[in-house]
């Protein structure tokens, strides 16, 4: 393994934030299992080793093979590296050492016994369940309790876990932040700190709440830091945390060679009138595996997810008008290969770790550079090879070449591409003759709705099963014709059709009440129940009277 061991000042992009290292770590190897290391040649507990061994995981990724010895010995340490390189057993596996479980000797001992010793913050719910997930891999023979705490899900079973006791919490900051406050979430006994993407965490303006997390727990502790890039606020803050820390690099970051070798870059000028149907086409590419496709806005992703459901494909889209049920349910089948197609906004996808994911479309094109290079670099990862397309407007052709220029790709000016482009057929290795729609032959995947849909008792928006391409996406539909239902706009009918479409099964009985919605604003109501549903109450006021001919008048 070639490493290389120096000492370098951390400094920002603008260089008025510098910390200095006691140590700098660097590997220029990209992803992969050293054969010749076992996690047992640095003294992981046994019970640890078992359980990844019982998952198939016997050897380490460099980034892991570098963490493990300095945070075993109990060093701070700044780890600079991109997701899917295999940092959470990097930082896992020493917080799982470090706690002391309820069989272990000492536990009586601690300042609040039951309270977690271990604190891990994440900045999204998807990636904290992700990261929960790979902990409890590692402690299935490890007496270790793992809670996951995040908002858009009930407080109760999150504050019941705590009381019982746990070993190590996994969370958002914000309903971290709530707990704590709260008295529930006690930090007393905290040896560990985990700062997971702390980069993605300063873009979403968590880093107060996350300093004052830190500020709660004992002085004398191990902090870790992970991060791809490491902007100002993000070193200000390992600086006033931090002791002495050594700074890990898995791949240079400042080198995107990894970037362009393991991942084919296409970009195409395209009409956004013909995208669904090259869309289309590219889901039907040889060797395409699991796709996820980028858009701005999360109409847009609803409305693809849609259009490619009507196609034939096995699709869910994945955004903030989505309950937090709705977006789990959306991932597992994703991951679960009852989906292979994700259509997901940027905040929605921010933690979405998932593996083999063959092809990556950019829907519209993206904002910047760095954008750019986290969406492109959810495909390619741990070695495996892949596909990012990239379609630009018209109007952003301009953007595309400040992004070209940036990133040295050479394509200043995309080609113009339609569905019927032989080149595209030829990039992406298409059969010639694919239409814009899945043979039914090929149709062989469950859908999104063979996924159970939970019921989290969420604390925000609606458990809708809209905008997840579920057979006819009816929140997207629902918000064509009468406005959002989710977010209670555009009057009582979308509500009440919304209700409507959830009562209803099957292609035909989706179908309907949509077309009822459009006739709402009509001035012939073509049903006596649906008429008198909609007007009984307006604006949280019920309307007096029940009769049917009165009704339509009282609407104004």
């Amino acid at each position: 393994m070639s490493e290389l061991h120096t000492h370098q000042l951390l400094t920002d992009e603008t260089g008025t934030e510098t910390i200095e290292p006691e140590e700098t770590i660097i590997s220029d190897e990209k992803p992969h299992e050293i054969a010749e290391k076992s996690f047992a040649d640095y003294n992981v507990r046994e019970d640890i080793v078992e359980s990844l061994a019982d998952a198939g995981i016997t050897h380490p990724f460099p980034i892991q093979a570098m963490t493990l010895p300095v945070a075993l010995s109990g060093h701070d340490i700044i780890g600079q590296a991109k997701t899917g390189t295999g940092k959470t057993l990097g930082f896992g596996i020493p917080a799982l050492q470090r706690v002391i479980g309820q069989d272990d000797p000492g536990y009586a001992k601690l300042a609040v016994p039951g309270a977690p010793q271990a604190l891990v913050i994440v900045p999204t719910r998807e990636l904290a369940v992700q990261v929960a997930n790979d902990l409890q891999t590692a402690s299935r023979k490890r007496n270790a309790r793992i809670a996951t705490i995040y908002g858009g899900r009930a407080y109760e079973p999150q504050v019941e876990a705590l009381k019982q006791g746990v070993e190590v919490v996994v969370g958002t900051p914000g309903r971290l932040i709530d707990l704590y406050k709260q008295k529930h979430l006690s930090l007393k006994n905290v040896k560990i700190v985990v700062l997971d993407e702390a980069d993605e965490m300063l873009d979403l303006g968590f880093l107060p709440d996350v300093e004052t997390l830190i500020a709660a727990t004992p002085a004398v502790r191990q902090t870790l830091l992970f991060s791809a890039t490491m902007p100002g606020p993000v070193i200000a803050m390992a600086r006033r945390y931090m002791t002495q820390p050594t700074h890990i690099r898995a791949a240079d970051p400042d080198d995107e060679g990894l970037t362009k070798r393991d991942i084919r870059q296409l970009i195409y000028r395209a009409h956004s009138m013909d995208k669904t149907e090259v869309v289309a086409r590219i889901l039907q590419a040889r060797g395409r595996g699991r796709t996820i496709i980028f858009t701005k806005t999360k109409r847009t992703a609803a409305k693809v997810a849609e259009e490619l459901v009507d196609r034939g494909f096995a699709a869910a889209a994945i955004h903030g008008d989505l309950g937090q049920g709705a977006r789990e349910q959306a991932l597992r089948a994703f991951r679960n290969n009852k989906v292979d197609v994700l259509v997901a906004t940027d905040v929605a996808a921010r933690g979405i770790d998932v593996e083999d994911v063959t092809h990556v479309i950019n829907y519209q094109c993206v904002e910047d550079e760095k954008i750019y290079l986290h969406r492109v670099g959810r495909t390619g990862r741990a070695g495996n090879k892949g596909t990012a397309v990239t379609f630009v407007d018209w109007d952003d052709v301009p953007r595309w070449a400040l992004i070209n220029k940036a990133l040295g790709l050479n394509v200043p000016e995309p080609v113009e591409t339609y569905s019927s482009s032989p080149h595209l057929f030829k990039d992406l290795d298409i059969p010639e003759g694919t239409k814009g729609r899945l043979p039914r032959d090929k149709r062989t995947l469950a859908g999104v709705d063979a996924e159970v849909l939970e019921d989290l008792g969420e604390t925000g928006k609606k458990n809708s099963r809209g905008g997840r391409g579920d057979g006819r996406e009816r929140a997207g539909r629902g918000r064509r014709d009468s406005g959002s239902r989710e977010d209670g706009r555009g009057g009582e009918s979308a509500g009440r059709s919304g209700e409507r479409r959830r009562r209803t099964s099957g292609p035909a009985a989706a179908s309907a009440p949509a077309g009822e919605a459009g006739q709402n604003d009509g001035e012939q109501p073509t049903r006596a129940r649906r008429t008198r549903t909609r007007t009984r109450r307006r604006n949280g006021e019920v309307v007096a009277g029940t009769d049917k001919g009165a009704q339509p008048g009282a609407e104004g």
